[in-house]
């Protein structure tokens, strides 16, 4: 039996098929997706506005989409609406990123390498765990204008709580929010992180500006915005920046 034509909506699920060392098989990609290894496949623009007569012409036997990029439900109507098999994705932490790893794994063929996949990750996050006397809190900022952050409902607070960290609005419903600089400086962060999603450029210089005088550092979104693998990367960075506040051991 040929090896499944597989199609990825979002950089999340192309970098768990990267990391299964799937990558030949996707036939059809979203702009945003870089991992290694994608030239031979068909671009199918943003993931919010993907040209799904493209992505039907690329006869792919499954779609993986998620629902971790707010407004993917319209692209999900219309890719089903269209009759192409997919596996919808919807993590809200971080086992639910294992657990997603695992599916991707059983559902492309190749259920023990996923679960050896998703073991490591597990293992590799809880090393990078450190006790604080009192828990750093951090707020995570998806965008600057409005300020959009994560909130409860996000991967991101299950990493920064493996960290020994809490989402500064971990006391918000959701899995972001817009906010105000006062809302922003009623969560006392004592790290914010830039971490914009999909702008060319983080520029935590701007974040500092807003006068809060909090410490700012800059994470790519791959490494916070994509519940997968590369997750492992924003957790290192976050490690690094919690052991250089003041205070910490």
């Amino acid at each position: 039996m040929p090896p499944l034509r597989l199609a990825s909506l979002t950089c999340s699920n192309t970098d768990i098929l990267h990391a299964l060392g799937a990558t030949r098989q996707l036939v059809a990609v979203d702009s945003h997706s870089d991992a290694p290894g994608l030239d031979h496949a068909a671009r199918l623009g943003p993931d919010l506005n993907i040209d799904v007569d493209a992505l039907i012409a690329a006869r792919p036997d499954l779609v993986l989409a998620s629902l971790s990029v707010p407004g993917m439900e319209r692209v999900v109507e219309a890719v089903q609406a269209a009759g192409l098999p997919t596996l919808i994705l919807d993590p809200l932490s971080v086992p639910d990123v294992l657990r997603d790893i695992r599916l991707i794994g059983a559902a492309t063929g190749q259920p023990d390498h996923a679960g050896a996949v998703a073991d490591a990750l597990e293992r590799d996050l809880s090393a990078l765990h450190r006790p604080h006397a009192r828990p750093p809190r951090v707020l995570v900022e998806w965008w600057p204008r409005p300020i959009i952050a994560a909130t409860r409902d996000s991967w991101v607070t299950d990493l920064l709580g493996g960290l020994g960290a809490v989402n500064a609005l971990a006391d918000r419903a959701g899995r972001s929010a817009p906010l105000t600089l006062d809302e922003v400086r009623a969560a006392q962060p004592d790290l914010i992180v830039c971490s914009w999603c999909g702008a060319r450029k983080l520029r935590p210089e701007v974040i500092e500006a807003r006068g809060l005088g909090v410490p700012v550092i800059a994470i790519h979104e791959s490494g916070l915005g994509r519940p997968g693998p590369r997750l492992l990367e924003g957790a290192r960075q976050l490690r690094a920046a919690l052991d250089a506040l003041p205070g910490q051991p």
